[in-house]
C-alpha cells in the first residue's frame, strides 16, 4: 500500500475529521486522524501492516515493540508479516513499562511501531523502555506522521501528512470559543 492509497482509504472511511481536537500529545488541532477506522477493516489493516513491514524488513528486527493502545494492532500485523515476536509497552503506575510477562533480551534487534505520530512522545516512551532493557533499536516504523519529530534511529513511514497543531494558548479554535473534543487514548 502506498501513502496515496492509505490517504484514499482514510478519506473513504471518514477517518480524517475536522473540528477542534485535543491530541494525545496535549496539543490542539483542527484535524484528527481516527486511525481505528482503518483497523476495523481487516483487509485494509493487513495491507497497511504488510506495507510497513516491508519498509522495516531491511533492518532485520528480531521483535516489534509498540505502544498501547494505538500501536497494538499495527505492531501485531507488522510482526506477523516479518515473522518475528510482537510485544507492547503500556503504563504501570503511570510510567511506561513492559508488563504481561513481556521481556527483551540484551542486544535483541527491535523495530518500534507507531500508528500516528505528532510529537513522538509515545515513541520516545517506548524507546526509553527498550533502551533500559539493553535491546538495540534498529528502526522506527510509523503508519502516519503528522508532525515532525526527530529520533536517533531511522524512521520509515507510510504517509507523511503534515497537519497544523497548536498549544492551547496559540489555538485559533480556542480563541474562537469552539468546543474541544478529546478523542485520544493517552488519557483513557
Amino acid at each position: 500500500m502506498t501513502g496515496d492509497e492509505l490517504l484514499e482509504h482514510l478519506r473513504a472511511r471518514g477517518a480524517l475529521l475536522s473540528g477542534h481536537f485535543l491530541l494525545s500529545s496535549g496539543l490542539h488541532s483542527d484535524r484528527f486522524i481516527q486511525k481505528f477506522r482503518i483497523f476495523e477493516d481487516p483487509p485494509t489493516a493487513e495491507a497497511v501492516g504488510a506495507a510497513l513491514a516491508e519498509r522495516l524488513r531491511p533492518f532485520k528486527p528480531d521483535v516489534v515493540v509498540a505502544a498501547a493502545i494505538g500501536g497494538i494492532i499495527p505492531g501485531y500485523i507488522v510482526a506477523r508479516n516479518l515473522g518475528v515476536r510482537d510485544i507492547f509497552v503500556e503504563k504501570e503506575a503511570g510510567a511506561p513499562a513492559l508488563r504481561r510477562g513481556f521481556k527483551l533480551t540484551r542486544g535483541e534487534r527491535v523495530a518500534v511501531v507507531e500508528d500516528v505520530m505528532t510529537t513522538g512522545k509515545s515513541t520516545a516512551e517506548v524507546i526509553g523502555v527498550v533502551e533500559a532493557a539493553g535491546a538495540q533499536i534498529v528502526a522506527i516504523g510509523c503508519i502516519i506522521k503528522r508532525g515532525n519529530p526527530t529520533f536517533l534511529y531511522p524512521l520509515v513511514t507510510l504517509l507523511d501528512l503534515p497537519l497544523a497543531d497548536y498549544t492551547a494558548a496559540a489555538c485559533p479554535q480556542c480563541a474562537d470559543g469552539a468546543p474541544l473534543q478529546d478523542p485520544g487514548s493517552r488519557r483513557a
